[in-house]
């Protein structure tokens, strides 16, 4: 970019984050997720970083937060409450300790990381070892009385005592002093645990009222509100991490200890590390833990440990350099639509995919974003050159959910579904929401086909990928999937980059899928609307091949779960002359197809649904459906009220919170296995 474009651009950014911090911090709302957020203050962090002479007083990046809301005293500090720099992966984390490392040369700096709360900072001043006020962040400078309401928190002492051993290097008789005479002044967060959570929501859904969005806010308006009574009932809790008092402390360790002793709550898995390699094991072993966690967690922060150096290092702005907040990857950030490509898919379907800004989101680089069809576009008001918030969850291919029109550059242009398929170049028809080619011989549909007649819930014939497909279609070797299973090792070995061995290997692969299950079989073929839960559906109802190929609409119909589109689609399929001899061809060339067994006491979870999530230790996630289905129950991908249960192994995912959102029984793994036993 030129630099006016970075001018323009941090001030574009400079509107739209003030905007939603004003939200998030004032008006206790946010339009988009917190994630999305962070990843705009990075983007103009890290624009200012490289341009300092467009700093300017009102960046967001020059102070903490909003304006103290109306209706409370204002307290005023001495030391103010700064904000940290955030951090999203290992790199970053290193840059940053290489920017510090230079500001201390020869200085060995060891750390102390605890867990970043997803709450709301408050200080609280403690005058003769009594609770005086507690006050808000604010905008970091002065903050808001809410002392009555932070006394009603059970984990916040009202008095001062030494509960129990003090560290060491501590003096026991400046800390008595200091109750008797002097001033403590202790931060840390306010928070609501996931249960407490729930039982708010569950209270306010039997009221008639509108649920609340996250522990976080909740905690905010809790704490803010003018009665302290309905402070009180909604069961904060509090967690201490910092002691601004100097009682003799060298550590940032000690600090947490000596709080502990004082009877505050403080992080239980807060550690010392000695190294990067340290700081970064610490992180990912807290990022598997997370959702195991009674509150809700967003990254660690990682401090400097000795407080002379950490003084040393200085505060930048509003932010102390010997401080950071290294964040887990987020599900959603923002980038820049750079083009926009068309993609042809095994149906025919055109589909518009959005190039990017590379972007990092939930530890992986995205470049590409689904755009699903024009009619998504034209929702989304989308043009090429928009900023938009881009998510992705799990495995699933990142998704652009919004644009944030206020930074449109001048030149952003509209895009235009084209006229002829990009592939072959035979004309596009629309079909409904869809467009498509209307060549079903377009190498595209083709090559896609071959792609998904391959894949890990069709014949998943390990070793045959996309490039290995190509290069086979394009020698001739293969001209549908049948002909996958006539290659030979001496057909491969001729080709450049293909040896005795990786020859070999591919054909044992192949040998390997020649039997298959019904589902797996009628998955494979690639029938429009018809994915692997209607596969299973058509196997467990027909229980062969030759029963659904002759199946007539009404019989089609009379299946669980099909309608009459997925029924006249699969209709049409069996129907096509070409269809019914690729079929043939299949069984010719060895194909085995395994029909589903009826066993006893297969309907014994008839009429449940099962959701899992997380890592299974005693089998694979496709086994564990497997199970579901021979006993008669009904595995699904996504979480709903009709799901009768939600089974969590290691590590769950995002399944499991909505499953907890929306009631839905959750079992743990020997609980499933008590179940299919």
């Amino acid at each position: 970019m030129t630099k006016r474009e970075v001018k323009e651009r941090i001030e574009a950014l400079k509107k739209e984050i003030d905007k939603y911090r004003y939200q998030y911090h004032v008006l206790n709302k946010l339009d988009i997720s917190e994630a999305a957020l962070d990843s705009l203050k990075h983007e103009l962090k890290k624009l200012e970083d490289q341009h300092p002479d467009l700093i300017t007083p009102d960046s967001p990046t020059q102070r903490v937060a909003g304006e103290a809301l109306k209706g409370f005293k204002k307290v005023h500090r001495k030391n103010p409450m700064l904000s940290l720099e955030d951090v999203f992966s290992p790199e970053e984390f290193k840059d940053w300790l290489l920017r510090i490392q230079k500001l201390v040369p020869g200085k060995r700096l060891n750390f102390y990381c605890e867990l970043k709360i997803d709450g709301f900072a408050v200080s609280l001043i403690y005058k003769k070892g009594f609770l005086e006020t507690g006050a808000t962040r604010g905008d970091g400078k002065i903050g808001e009385d809410v002392t009555q309401n932070l006394r009603t928190i059970e984990a916040i002492p009202l008095k001062l005592a030494i509960e129990n051993e003090l560290p060491e290097g501590i003096n026991e008789k400046k800390v008595k002093e200091i109750f008797d005479k002097g001033e403590f002044e202790v931060r840390g967060e306010v928070f609501m645990t996931k249960k407490v959570f729930e039982k708010v929501n569950k209270e306010q859904s039997k009221r008639g009222l509108q649920m609340y969005a996250n522990p976080r806010n909740t905690a905010a308006g809790s704490v803010r509100q003018l009665n302290p009574k309905i402070t009180a009932s909604r069961e904060l809790s509090f967690l201490a991490y910092d002691l601004v008092t100097d009682v003799g402390q060298i550590k940032h360790s000690q600090e947490h200890e000596l709080l502990a002793a004082l009877g505050f709550k403080t992080d239980e898995l807060a550690k010392e590390c000695s190294s990067v390699e340290d700081v970064v094991s610490f992180w990912q072993h807290v990022q598997k833990i997370r959702e195991k966690l009674p509150y809700h967690i967003d990254g660690v922060v990682v401090n400097v440990n000795d407080n002379r150096l950490f003084e040393q290092l200085g505060v930048v702005g509003k932010t102390p350099r010997g401080a950071v907040a290294f964040k887990f990857p987020a599900e959603q950030s923002t980038s820049v639509i750079k083009d926009i490509i068309v993609g042809v898919g095994r149906t025919g379907t055109l589909t518009p995919i959005a190039i990017l800004d590379p972007v990092n989101i939930g530890g992986v680089i995205v470049k590409r974003a689904s755009l699903h069809n024009m009619d998504e576009i034209e929702r989304l008001g989308l043009k090429i050159g928009d900023t938009v918030i881009v998510e992705r969850a799990g495995d699933v291919i990142p998704d652009v959910v919004s644009v944030l029109p206020k930074l449109r550059p001048h030149n952003a242009k509209v895009f235009h579904m084209p006229k002829n398929c990009p592939i072959c170049g035979h004309a596009v028809s629309r079909d409904g929401v869809a467009y498509k080619c209307v060549n079903k011989n377009c190498p595209a549909i083709k090559r896609e086909g071959l792609y998904h007649f391959v894949s890990r819930s069709a014949f998943n014939i390990v070793g045959l990928g996309p490039k290995i497909l190509d290069r086979f279609y394009e020698e001739g070797f293969i001209k549908d999937a049948a002909d996958i299973f006539k290659l030979k090792e001496e057909d491969i070995v001729q080709l450049e980059r293909f040896g005795e061995k990786s020859a070999e290997n591919i054909i044992n692969s192949i040998r390997s899928r020649k039997k298959v299950p019904l589902e797996r079989l009628i998955y494979s073929l690639g029938i429009l609307h018809v994915g692997s839960e209607t596969a299973h559906d058509l196997a467990r109802h027909f229980k062969s091949i030759e029963k659904i190929s002759k199946a007539n609409l009404d019989d089609l119909r009379a299946v669980p779960n099909i309608g009459e589109i997925v029924a006249k689609s699969i209709h049409e399929w069996f129907n096509d002359v070409n269809n019914k001899k690729f079929l043939e061809k299949l069984l010719n060339v060895g194909v085995e197809i395994e029909n589903p067994k009826i066993s006893a006491g297969s309907e014994k979870l008839k009429g449940k649904s099962f959701v899992f999530t997380g890592e299974l230790e005693s089998m694979s996630r496709e086994e564990a459906e497997s199970k579901v289905r021979q006993l008669g129950g009904d595995p699904s991908g996504s979480v709903s009220k009709k799901t009768r249960y939600v089974v969590a192994g290691s590590n769950p995912g995002s399944k499991y919170e909505k499953a907890k959102k929306l009631g839905v029984k959750i079992i743990e793994e020997k609980d499933f296995l008590k179940l299919i036993k």
